[in-house]
């Protein structure tokens, strides 16, 4: 994450959860990247047993992922193997969307699973037997209630089944040199030099596809651990040094009890929401029946789906869109011909011959429509409508246009579009060419949208509004236990003014935590979708 804003309030998420210790660990590695233990302590000034402790903390919650490189030794000396730690700023902003992925839990399983859900956001990570105990403590169930393990199971599964929750990754992955990677690779189109450390580095820890959802009954991978053993299994395994496991043991995360470790797999939940914003501006856009049919795509190609920032849908046949489409109350009353039309209206063209018809839907299109409009909207309240014409114009076309052209197409007078396009281009919202012109002796400017500086000021603005609400939702707080001591112990008259005061300041607190729900939404589409 490049934004200065978002490095900003993830660390102050990390501090609402964690306090300033694990804060400062944390800011530290968002700011300076990868360090070893040895670096945070130094950087941060911390004692060593602190820095080991908000480590171990950030492991814990997936803010943090730690793996092993080997490093050239001094002079006359052997290579050295070294852990390091890298902050993970994605997953630490998705601790404020935990509200979000609840409720799409709760909506498609029911209070059961969302329970079970609720507790790997609040722990980070925990084994099925944990999972089981927690159940068991709050609903008072003996250990020997098979039903209450029963219940726990099919609903663990259930998550894990619709890929809600995955297994965690390796503790401490070890990346290989790049030169012996590319020496491998040779033959690959992608090597291994071209991957930042970061990206390498999660690869390696990620668990295979294969294991990734598997629910199995946990199980001593090596065995039953004796005293000593259980002994010398403590945290600093994890922090500090290389743990040195059988090789089938670092495919994915485990505790000291060697049980499988779960957590919740937020590709998923970001995959429903990019869903959910692509049906929600094609309804707006198109209409409702070109909602339907995308919903109905999304359904039916769910699992088929593998990456997050997929750009087209997988190619369906016409007959799998409208059956899918039937299943939902909304779809019931559509026809082929209605399904097919829809399609055309969002991008597909029909094929040529009647015969298995396919169609695809160009995703990225779609997103980029809707980043577009919040920043016509950003562009309207800054600079005024004729800008926003101006603006659209480009965006649009996606290509150099010269000034008259501009002028005559947005019917804004020259003077006043050349006022307007050099502020725009002294915003870094336009890139400008000055070509010049021989016969004419004179000087032809064309201007372009420049789109990815454009995006980035408007992320980082987004980031700054939700650090800024975040921190009036705590002095909000902050306020509120202050009258609730001030009004304590009130008469009834008295208490009646207090009632007054306390459904304030709860309105207060709904209308910003909606808007900053709603602020959210347009951060994932420029950063998650």
């Amino acid at each position: 994450m490049s934004s200065p804003y978002g490095l900003k309030l993830a660390a102050h998420i990390i501090s609402t959860y964690f306090g300033d210790i694990v804060c400062k660990v944390c800011e530290c590695l968002l700011r300076k990247g990868p360090l070893s233990q040895l670096e945070v302590t130094r950087f941060t000034e911390l004692t060593k047993q602190k820095v080991t402790d908000a480590l171990l903390v950030l492991i814990h919650h997936n803010c943090v992922q730690a793996f092993t490189i080997q490093q050239p030794g001094g002079f006359g000396e052997p290579p050295k193997i070294m852990t390091k730690y890298m902050a993970l700023p994605d997953n630490i902003i998705h601790h404020m969307r935990f509200p979000k992925f609840l409720s799409i839990v709760s909506a498609e399983f029911g209070q059961d699973c969302a329970e079970i859900f609720e507790g790997l956001l609040q722990h980070g990570r925990l084994s099925l037997n944990q999972t089981m105990d927690r159940y068991k403590d709050k609903h008072k169930a003996s250990g020997e209630n098979s039903s209450a393990t029963n219940v726990v199971h099919e609903n663990f599964s259930k998550l894990a089944q619709a890929r809600y929750i995955e297994r965690c990754p390796a503790h401490e992955p070890f990346l290989e040199p790049l030169e012996d990677g590319a020496k491998k690779r040779a033959k690959s189109k992608i090597a291994d030099a071209t991957q930042t450390l970061e990206a390498r580095a999660l690869a390696a820890a990620a668990p295979m596809e294969s294991q990734r959802f598997l629910v199995e009954a946990d199980t001593l991978i090596g065995g039953v651990l004796d005293d000593e053993d259980s002994k010398k299994s403590s945290i600093t395994d994890i922090v500090g040094e290389k743990r040195k496991l059988e090789p089938e043991t670092e495919s994915w995360g485990t505790n000291e009890r060697k049980e499988i470790l779960w957590r919740v797999n937020f590709e998923e939940f970001i995959r429903r929401l990019r869903h959910k914003s692509c049906v929600s501006h094609v309804t707006e856009r198109v209409d409702s029946v070109a909602g339907i049919v995308l919903s109905a795509i999304f359904e039916a190609s769910r699992k088929d789906e593998t990456r997050v920032k997929t750009e087209k849908t997988v190619p369906l046949l016409l007959e799998t869109i409208y059956e899918e489409a039937m299943k939902t109350e909304e779809g019931r009353s559509l026809t082929l011909e209605r399904v097919r039309a829809a399609l055309v209206q969002l991008g597909c063209e029909l094929p040529t011959i009647g015969i298995d018809e396919t169609y695809s839907i160009d995703l990225k299109k779609i997103i980029y429509q809707a980043q577009a409009q919040e920043v016509e909207s950003i562009v309207l309240k800054k600079y005024g409508r004729e800008a926003y014409r101006i603006f659209r114009l480009l965006s649009e076309r996606e290509r150099r246009i010269e000034t008259d052209k501009i002028s005559s197409t947005t019917f804004v007078e020259k003077k006043d579009a050349l006022k307007i396009l050099f502020q725009l281009w002294k915003d870094d919202y336009l890139n400008l060419e000055r070509v010049g012109n021989e016969a004419q002796k004179m000087e032809i400017m064309l201007w372009e949208l420049n789109k990815r500086s454009v995006w980035e000021q408007v992320l980082d603005d987004m980031y700054h509004a939700a650090l800024n609400l975040k921190l009036r939702l705590v002095h909000e707080l902050d306020h509120a236990q202050d009258l609730l001591r001030v009004l304590k112990g009130k008469s009834l008259k008295e208490g009646d003014e207090a009632a007054k005061m306390r459904k304030k300041v709860q309105d207060k607190w709904k209308v910003l935590e909606a808007s900053f729900m709603i602020l959210d939404d347009a951060i994932m589409l420029f950063h998650d979708f």
